[in-house]
């Protein structure tokens, strides 16, 4: 079957509650009227009960009737077909969802069974008898109880000719003939074991810390193809054009699994991955892919609408504030730390086993002890989540090599641990497996809630000590993407990132009003003292991103408000610096509560709205231009679901809300429109680069990429670049305004663009450009896209 070329996507994060396929399907028309060519859809197997994401899959061997089922799959893929589109999907190969245990039939199987069970080695699961300390002495530990006198509260209940072990609201399995007896009695017999959930009595792989995502083991042949029977038949039918791939990094060997994917799917289709790049790590140019889902392109995308000159006064009022100067050596100090203490904690667990797999392979006489600190200390330096793809080979070595003289005495332990890479066997895996858990954990999970000198630049994959990006390095990044990975996604928002692409761009405008971010915050905090200095000059950025523009106050939206709250437990808890998840402080938490409510409702609410006032239109001109950037730069650029109107999401599960595709219809026809708060300029901005694209991928794809410049005195004012077929002269140009604020004061005055030879008309007002004169070309906002006429 002919494929669509892939020129975009647009992300739909669907649910069994709110948006099924069905949904989908019921809106394929507006899908196309937009100009997208390719539907992107969240996680469609079965998955746990309740499940608003879907990427705690119970039954990869299924698609989940809550969203429909396979028949609403055939129909989505037949509507789409229908109008020339196509379908994405995204598969989770890393780990299965077990919250609810009877709901994975699997999970349950092991539970029941033990080492036993036909399912026994699909999980990552340590039986050996010695395996943590207390040990689950040769069981596999499930870490539910509030506390071991829990064990008490066990009943035993039947459900039907079922007997089960109950504990509040969860159910195990009874394994036939252990049913006699008090209930502690029925539990010694049983092949797991009830443990509390602070006891650090963990002894299967899970997905970071989660202890409800047990990881699978795809590198046994049986596991992979149970896990992609399903894929297969959506390819073999014809009924997708690509595949998404979770996480990939939390597998045995990413590249062999990709390599084993690659084959099953067949060349045509498109395979990106969730990899999360270190600052300087390129992409293995081996791995049979097309590349990422697009957070360094996000990463690029926002810095180069940051004004580099705020750095010192950012910096000083973070310092001030809060201790923390937000530069590369705070930052990589605290991040070596956060690692040590998640190696040490959440992830101990893993780490021990790590451990003992090192001294089981080498025979080492190193105290265990010795051997933790190694290991701990090594993975706390690894400055990317593994260091086993090809473009990496040697980081492990002098990350190792350091160690030595770092800490002189400790030779024999990192010889051992050396010796144990060397070897290349389960503890080179685990080790692995266990620097990006760790990684994650310590980075996007707690660091970037830590530091808050411009939050907007705290995105995965991101690097917080970069504030700004220059126009040259944007234009290197961009034509190295366009030669190495050209049908790599490219991304603004996604169900991960810390806050939508509109936050990031209001957030970001600070950087043009330093003087006046730095007063503003200081009288805020004089009148309106937050419970935390660090938790306030990270919520007030947070804050303003959201804040109604449309001359509302933020107390007549309650919705705003429950959302608020949400977001700030969730932050303060992710930071841990003053309360946490395992460790709530509830005195701290109300204090940040009742503060949330008094930035509301108190004497600083006027004083918010007039600065969000003065900054929103910069904001929209930023959220304009690096969509504009996007949608037309190197890559298959997605859309993330709502994202063609102003969008307000911060952290999941905040941008998982419903989307209202009534309101977007209507405005879709409205054409070109003024900047207001209702959006409707880049619903249009949106809809005409994707129509473009869609109608041209000979210019996109594989096609040129050259930067434009401008001259005159505003010219550090503009980013632009041309697009067109190889070889062939340009037939688009995409031009953006940056630093808006700043140009508002004085005009583009004597600002010439170079614009390539030939006439060109700007399919965003449907004028003909007669003049290269940057006021000319930016006459009706701030940006142009230009197509050639001749």
């Amino acid at each position: 079957m002919h494929m669509a070329p892939i020129t975009s996507t647009y992300r739909l994060q669907l649910r069994p509650d709110a948006f099924t396929l069905r949904d989908a399907a019921a809106q394929v028309d507006y899908f196309e009227a937009l100009g997208v060519s390719h539907l992107y859809l969240s996680p469609i197997l079965t998955a746990t009960s309740g499940s608003t994401h879907g990427y705690d899959v119970t039954d990869p061997t299924t698609v989940s009737e809550g969203l429909g089922g396979r028949e609403a799959l055939v129909e989505l893929s037949r509507a789409v077909r229908s109008r020339g589109m196509g379908l994405i999907v995204d598969l989770v190969p890393n780990h299965v969802g077990v919250a609810k245990p009877r709901e994975n039939a699997w999970w349950w199987d092991v539970l029941t069974h033990g080492q036993s069970s036909e399912y026994a080695d699909f999980f990552d699961i340590d039986w050996a008898e010695d395996n943590g300390a207390n040990g689950a002495n040769g069981k596999l530990s499930l870490p539910v109880l509030g506390s071991q006198d829990d064990l008490d509260a066990l009943t035993v209940e039947k459900d039907g000719e079922e007997t089960l072990l109950a504990f509040y609201e969860h159910r195990f399995p009874v394994a036939s003939g252990t049913e006699f007896g008090s209930p502690q009695e029925v539990h010694s017999r049983q092949s797991y074991r009830l443990v509390p959930w602070n006891a650090g009595i963990i002894n299967y792989r899970r997905f970071f810390a989660v202890n409800d995502l047990a990881a699978l083991r795809q590198e046994d042949p049986k596991v992979f193809e149970l896990c992609h029977r399903q894929l297969k038949s959506w390819v073999d039918e014809g009924l997708i054009d690509g595949v998404r791939i979770d996480h990939p990094d939390g597998l045995a060997d990413p590249a062999e699994y990709l390599g084993r994917l690659r084959e099953l799917i067949g060349p045509d289709q498109w395979l990106v991955i969730e990899k999360i790049l270190g600052h300087t790590e390129p992409l293995d140019p081996l791995l049979p892919i097309d590349g990422t889902t697009g957070y360094d392109a996000l990463n690029q995308l926002g810095g180069i609408f940051v004004d580099p000159a705020a750095e010192l006064e950012l910096t000083e009022l973070s310092a001030d504030l809060t201790g923390d100067d937000g530069d590369s050596t705070w930052l990589h100090h605290t991040e070596r730390q956060f690692k040590r203490d998640t190696g040490r904690g959440d992830l101990a667990p893993e780490v021990r086993r790590l451990v003992r797999a090192i001294r089981r392979e080498t025979g080492s006489r190193c105290s265990e002890t010795e051997l933790n600190d190694a290991v701990v200390v090594a993975i706390a330096r690894m400055p990317v989540y593994r260091s086993d793809y090809s473009p990496l080979a040697g980081l492990a070595a002098r990350i190792v090599g350091d160690m030595h003289e770092l800490a002189p005495g400790h030779e024999a332990a990192f010889n051992v641990l050396a010796q144990s890479l060397v070897n290349g066997g389960e503890a080179a895996v685990r080790f692995q497996q266990v620097c990006g858990a760790v990684m994650a954990k310590s980075v996007e999970d707690r660091l970037f809630y830590r530091t808050a000198r411009l939050v907007s630049r705290q995105e995965v994959g991101g690097n917080p000590a970069s504030l700004a990006v220059s126009v040259a390095e944007f234009h290197l990044h961009n034509a190295d993407r366009a030669k190495r990975w050209p049908r790599a996604m490219t991304s603004l928002s996604t169900h991960d990132t810390k806050r939508g692409e509109d936050v990031r761009a209001r957030i970001g405008v600070v950087s043009q009003v330093p003087t006046l971010w730095s007063r503003l915050i200081r009288e805020w905090e004089n009148v309106c003292p937050s419970p935390d200095p660090l938790t306030g000059l990270f919520l007030w950025q947070n804050i303003i991103g959201v804040w109604p523009a449309d001359g509302r106050s933020a107390a007549s939206v309650p919705e705003l408000r429950e959302r608020l709250h949400a977001y700030a437990e969730k932050a303060v808890r992710e930071s841990g610096a003053r309360t946490s998840w395992n460790d709530p402080d509830v005195g701290f938490e109300s204090a940040v509560h009742r503060w949330i409510d008094e930035v509301i409702d108190g004497p600083v609410a006027d004083s918010v709205s007039e600065f969000v006032g003065r900054i929103a239109r910069h904001g929209w001109a930023d959220s304009l231009g690096q969509k504009l950037l996007q949608l037309l730069g190197p890559g298959v650029p997605d859309v993330y679901q709502g994202t063609e109107l102003w969008e307000d999401s911060l952290v999941d599960p905040d941008n998982r809300r419903v989307i209202d595709y009534g309101t977007r219809r209507s405005l879709l026809e409205s054409g070109a429109a003024p900047i207001d708060a209702t959006g409707t300029a880049k619903l249009h901005l949106v809809r005409t680069a994707l129509t473009l694209r869609r109608e041209n991928p000979s210019w996109f794809d594989h096609g040129e990429y050259r930067p434009i410049f401008a001259s005159g005195s505003g010219s550090g004012h503009l980013v632009g670049f041309s697009r067109g077929p190889a070889g062939d002269p340009p037939m688009v140009v995409a031009l953006a305004t940056r630093h808006s604020l700043g140009l508002s004061a004085h005009g583009w005055r004597d600002t010439r663009i170079d614009l390539p030879e030939g006439e060109w008309v700007d399919a965003l007002s449907g004028q003909p450009v007669t003049s290269a004169d940057a006021r000319d070309v930016f006459a009706d906002g701030p940006c142009a896209l230009l197509t050639r006429v001749c």
